[in-house]
């Protein structure tokens, strides 16, 4: 709610001022107005050209360009308190400075990486190249294709800690599924476990106390609210942190869609059955979880000298396909989480098949999707019947349309919401994650992934897809049409995709 207001407020101040200059240019500088006009549009084009210059995903920009050109003043101040600009924050500039420094402890397997390039894994280069996260092969993975299935093997392994857990969630929630582990995570402070917990102070901001971190303290727990809300830090609001993990001793880990709260595990859902997810990581691959928690929290609070002492040295070398957890955030040129998405789109021969709550996509996304489609493989999205925003769902609905008529199948999930963010491709790729199809997954958030290729577990993702498509309803032409009214709505919505 706060950063509902929040946003309003800007888009308000913008529009005041937009409108307030003409008023008083018209009032007192009427004389000068030719002159005036003149700057005031040379002043707007020099911005949209250096956007236009500087941008790599044009039809991102292009909201902003168009904004700006028609009403400068308020297209400017959105751009400058919701766009991409992190030089002067200092949180930003820690984290960054910290995910140089670590990426020291992330040594790469020279063997496997051979191997890779062998098997021409493409989309596993891509990620080696282009993060400082390793992938390796040793791990045994298990998925969850809901979250109350996910949920009683997240509490297992939490009594089973014996140095650490860390947890890390954009949401935690009060109720049956917090209380559960929370009740675990004092014992085990008790017990002389070290307990982090790194929460969004947006995302919880409605469920948690202000001062939550320090009811935590009185029980041993160390907590830290991400991305602290202030009315004074402006840009930085727009950048939250969206992940979702738990790691255990650097033994075990979990991600996927769940966040700590009872709705994800089908407790008092006011949306019809929530649809999530979740994954469990028994292997080397916990380090790079580990490192991505670790990064966090120490550019917030310096705390660890030597981060080595949390990994645990996995002797096992069975081979298991090949995985690869990787981190998104908004520091990095490239956009990891959208690029990781397209690879798959491009490199599918088969099928795509696509989880997703949202669908808020750019021009690159849609024509991948499409030339898929239109090359014959079998492209399905599954978005939610019931949606939990409705705006953020007209823009999603604004999409089918295109997709639909170039070959991409859209699937709404009849029983309620879809939470999950699942890609599955030719029975040889997957990823689990926290990464929507939408803005701020792709743009704004920091986020987490875990790429697999050729593991076994991508049979039960399959499954779970098949289980899926039988409890949503296929969109076909009738169900895609739209007036001119809805048409025009959703182009303008279109135009504040980043406010949303």
């Amino acid at each position: 709610m706060v950063n509902a207001i929040k946003r309003i407020l800007i888009v308000l101040l913008g529009v005041i001022l937009q409108f307030g200059f003409a008023i008083v240019i018209r009032l007192f500088f009427y004389k000068y107005l030719g002159i005036i006009t003149i700057f005031y549009n040379i002043a707007s084009i020099m911005i949209v050209l250096g956007l236009l210059k500087n941008s790599t995903r044009l039809s991102n920009d292009i909201p902003w360009m168009i904004l700006i050109l028609i009403f400068p003043i308020f297209g400017t101040i959105l751009l400058i308190t919701l766009g991409k600009n992190y030089s002067k924050n200092k949180l930003l500039k820690n984290i960054f400075n910290y995910e140089k420094e670590y990426s020291k402890y992330l040594e790469k397997d020279n063997i496997i990486e051979e191997e890779v390039k062998k098997e021409k894994l493409d989309n596993i280069t891509y990620l080696l190249n282009r993060t400082k996260y390793f992938v390796s092969t040793g791990n045994d993975v298990t998925y969850y294709n809901f979250g109350e299935k996910f949920y009683p093997e997240l509490l297992k392994e939490l009594k089973c800690a014996e140095k650490y857990i860390f947890l890390e969630y954009f949401i935690i929630n009060e109720g049956l599924m917090w209380n559960g582990i929370l009740d675990i995570l004092k014992e085990k402070a008790k017990e002389g476990v070290e307990v982090r917990i790194l929460y969004d102070d947006m995302g919880s901001i409605a469920m948690l106390k202000t001062n939550y971190a320090k009811v935590l303290a009185k029980d041993g727990i160390k907590c830290i609210p991400f991305n602290k809300v202030s009315p004074f830090r402006g840009i930085f609001m727009n950048n939250r942190d969206h992940r979702k993990m738990t790691i255990i001793d650097g033994k075990v880990a979990f991600s996927g869609g769940v966040n700590l709260s009872d709705e994800y595990i089908n407790v008092n859902s006011k949306l019809g059955i929530w649809k999530d997810n979740g994954i469990k990581i028994e292997g080397k691959a916990v380090w790079n979880l580990t490192v991505m928690f670790l990064t966090l929290w120490n550019a917030n609070i310096k705390e660890d000298k030597d981060i080595t002492k949390f990994k645990y040295e996995f002797k096992d070398t069975k081979n298991n396909g090949y995985v690869i957890p990787y981190g998104v955030a908004p520091l990095h040129k490239d956009l990891i989480g959208e690029d990781v998405y397209i690879n798959i789109i491009n490199s599918a021969k088969d099928y795509v098949y696509i989880m997703t709550p949202y669908l808020i996509i750019d021009t690159e996304m849609v024509n991948a999707l499409t030339r898929a489609a239109k090359r014959g493989v079998d492209v399905r999205i599954i978005v939610p019947g019931i949606p939990d925003k409705k705006l953020v769902y007209t823009q999603t609905t604004s999409f089918f349309k295109v997709l639909h008529d170039n070959g991409v199948k859209i699937y709404k999930y009849s029983k309620g919401f879809v939470h999950a963010k699942v890609f599955l491709s030719d029975d040889i790729r997957a990823v689990v994650g926290t990464i929507n199809m939408d803005y701020r997954s792709l743009y704004l958030h920091f986020e987490n992934g875990i790429y697999m290729e050729k593991v076994k577990v991508l049979k039960d993702i399959y499954k779970d897809f098949e289980e899926t498509f039988k409890d949503c309803q296929k969109l076909e032409d009738k169900d895609i049409k739209t007036g001119f009214i809805k048409e025009l709505w959703q182009a303008i919505l279109r135009l504040f995709a980043p406010l949303f």
